[in-house]
């Protein structure tokens, strides 16, 4: 009998082990499948505004426009980029639907309109640039591949907007989110306008590969002096002769300094036209009209020293994201 317990314990213990053993191995099979791992959602915070920076001459100050909307020349990313720190801190990844914004706050999303096809993609902004004066914005490859680009630069409509944490999530995660309606041919017809009286990437790489020769060197210019300083072979002046007086210079403008130029302030976008007059009666400014929006500025003004007086008497009336434009 003892005998008979013994063995029936034996059995029992036996199987017991065995249970566990096959248990055991099945779980390690399950262990070695790891379930994929859920795409590092790039954070929205903190938001960076970040210090005035100059690019060729013109100085921007970044400011949070929460109904931001302009016109201008879109680029495309360098794949040389690829990897290396954005401006808030985050990694460049050529494959998400990313951008480059001089003033934007870092996060911001924006509605990228192609001028040329009126097709319309939302991107998240989170790096600085270009770092040129005739781009307005630079896509990311994935950016400019969802909107059809082909050539090197494009006009676009870059417009701020707020969309559902949806949406964002799916940026921050790197992936696209489906296009926009296209844009009513009204309102392109609008857009495409403001956007030729704008000098285009192609012209402005024309003149600065052809830059103006001055008629003479600013060292040879005598302050107060509107005649030519003609020097002879040995850097010395010339005698002058009773054949050729010299002539008073009326064709031929004095060297200008590289940093002068046309200059405005910004001082606000609104969406009711009388706010609109108000503010430009108040700074004697002037209200130009893009859509339903009317934007306020105040010049032009031919140096930058008289626009930033300009841009503290606006900031003075309490438009604190007015800021300083130029145009070439």
């Amino acid at each position: 009998m003892k005998s008979i317990v013994r063995g029936g314990v034996a059995i029992a213990v036996m199987a017991l082990v065995a249970g566990c053993a096959a248990s055991g191995s099945e779980g390690g099979a399950a262990d070695s499948k790891a379930a994929p791992s859920a795409p590092t959602l790039a954070a929205d915070t903190p938001v960076v505004i970040g210090a005035p920076f100059m690019v060729q001459g013109v100085t921007y100050t970044p400011v949070d426009i929460s109904d931001y909307d302009e016109v201008g020349y879109a680029g495309v990313y360098g794949a040389d980029l690829a990897g290396k720190p954005t401006a808030n801190g985050e990694i460049f990844d050529p494959a998400a639907i990313s951008a480059a914004h001089k003033t934007l706050p870092l996060p911001s999303y924006v509605e990228v309109t192609a001028l040329d096809t009126g097709r319309t993609i939302l991107v998240r902004v989170n790096d600085r640039g270009p770092m040129v004066n005739d781009r307005l914005i630079d896509l990311s490859p994935a950016a400019a591949a969802q909107l059809g680009l082909t050539d090197t630069t494009t006009g676009v409509r870059v417009r701020r907007v707020h969309p559902p944490a949806a949406e964002r999530a799916q940026l921050r995660a790197g992936r696209p989110v489906p296009e926009r309606l296209p844009t009513p041919d009204s309102l392109l017809a609008i857009l495409r306008s403001k956007l030729s009286g704008m000098p285009s990437p192609a012209a402005i790489a024309a003149g600065v590969a052809k830059p103006a020769t001055p008629a003479a060197p600013p060292a040879r210019v005598k302050p107060g002096d509107d005649r030519l300083s003609v020097e002879g072979p040995n850097g010395q002046p010339a005698p002058p002769t009773a054949s050729a007086p010299p002539k008073p210079v009326t064709a031929v403008p004095k060297p200008t300094p590289a940093t002068t130029g046309s200059y405005s302030v910004q001082v606000a976008t609104f969406g009711n036209k009388a706010n609109a007059d108000a503010t430009a009666k108040e700074l004697d400014g002037a209200i130009t009209q893009a859509g339903n929006l009317w934007r306020v500025t105040m010049g032009p003004f031919a140096s930058e020293a008289e626009a930033q007086s300009a841009l503290a008497k606006a900031k003075a009336k309490g438009f604190g994201d007015a800021l300083i434009r130029r145009e070439r």
